[in-house]
């Protein structure tokens, strides 16, 4: 089996030897500063802001070797009633990674991306085109608060 490594820089040097003529030390600390650019932008960035769209760093290679970014944001919430995300959806398969997390007061409990069809016990929630819907389980712990995390694939 062959495969190709989609990430040809993924660590930084950690030594170098730079010359003592000036022209060729120019040349060398381009060199470095391009090395330690590309080694920190193939990161993950670990941002998550309340209500405001974040670069992730993550890429996403789909169609044509056409890069994608992802995007994340984070919405905060006290009820369970829809939330209006504001994201224009292009794709209905552009959310990729979404979570969250809620408390009763007492406890944190987790806030699976699952399914429009109630699960005994749990609160959990899906995405639509316009909202984040969240379905309340028979027998769920009350939600006081919580936080839900969007990421989805930015617009081709």
């Amino acid at each position: 089996m062959s495969f190709n490594i989609s990430n040809q820089v993924a660590y930084l040097r950690t030594s170098r030897q730079f010359p003592e003529e000036d022209h060729q030390m120019s040349v060398e600390m381009n060199k470095a500063y391009i090395d330690i650019a590309n080694a920190v932008n193939s990161r993950t960035i670990g941002l998550y802001s309340l209500n405001q769209a974040t670069i992730t760093g993550n890429n996403f290679f789909i169609a044509q070797n056409r890069r994608q970014q992802t995007l994340r944001r984070v919405y905060a919430f006290t009820t369970t009633a829809s939330i209006p995300h504001n994201i224009q959806v292009v794709d209905p398969d552009q959310f990729i990674n979404c979570m969250g997390s809620y408390t009763d007061g007492t406890s944190s409990f987790s806030l699976p991306w699952a399914t429009s069809v109630a699960i005994a016990g749990q609160i959990t929630f899906y995405v639509t085109a316009t909202n984040i819907v969240f379905v309340t389980g028979a027998g769920a712990p009350v939600l006081t608060s919580g936080r839900v995390i969007l990421e989805w694939l930015s617009s081709p």
